[in-house]
C-alpha cells in the first residue's frame, strides 16, 4: 500500500534531516547527461540498475509537473512530480507517493555544472524525512547507495557520450 508523502517545496533539498549528496564528474557535456537522465524515463533501468521499471505517467511534453513512476528492484514503487526542469543544468522531482513505510518527505536533485574539459560535473542530492527508524537504516545504507550512485553515473556518461 502506498503512503502519500508530504507535497514538499525544493527547499527541503536544503533543510531536510537526512541528506545524501554525491558528485561525479563525467566526459559527456551537460546537455547530453540532462537529455539522458529527462527524455526518456523508460530508460532509466538501463543505466541505473537498482531501477526496475520507470517512466513518465501522463504524455509528452515533459516538463514541470510531470508525473513519473518508478518501481526499484524489491518492489518499492514510488510516483514523483517533477518540481524543476531547467535545461541543461537542473532537474528536481518530489516522491508523492511510496510504499517504503515511515517515508514522509522525498526529493532527489539532479545539478550539472559544466567542466573545464568539456564535460560535467554531477551533483545528485536525496532529501528526506523519514521516521527514525528509516533515517538510521537510510544512513546505514549510505555506503551501499554510494555504490550504486557511482555505477549510475558511469553508465549515465557511457549512455551520454557523444558518438564517435
Amino acid at each position: 500500500m502506498a503512503n502519500h508523502l508530504r507535497p514538499a517545496g525544493v527547499e527541503l533539498l536544503r533543510l531536510a534531516p537526512t541528506r545524501l549528496v554525491f558528485t561525479a564528474r563525467l566526459r559527456s557535456p551537460c546537455e547530453a547527461v540532462f537529455h539522458e537522465l529527462t527524455d526518456d524515463a523508460a530508460t532509466t533501468p538501463l543505466w541505473f540498475r537498482e531501477v526496475r521499471t520507470a517512466g513518465y505517467t501522463g504524455p509528452p511534453p515533459y516538463g514541470v509537473g510531470a508525473g513519473r513512476a518508478v518501481t526499484l528492484r524489491g518492489g518499492v514503487r514510488f510516483v514523483e512530480q517533477v518540481l524543476v526542469w531547467r535545461e541543461p543544468e537542473r532537474f528536481v522531482y518530489r516522491v508523492e507517493s511510496a510504499t517504503l513505510p515511515g517515508v514522509r518527505a522525498w526529493m532527489e536533485e539532479w545539478l550539472l555544472a559544466p567542466s573545464a574539459d568539456g564535460g560535467t560535473v554531477l551533483r545528485f542530492t536525496i532529501a528526506l524525512e523519514a521516521a527514525p527508524a528509516l533515517r538510521a537504516a537510510v544512513r546505514l545504507s549510505r555506503p551501499g547507495i554510494a555504490r550504486a550512485v557511482r555505477r549510475a553515473t558511469a553508465l549515465l556518461d557511457t549512455r551520454s557520450a557523444p558518438p564517435g
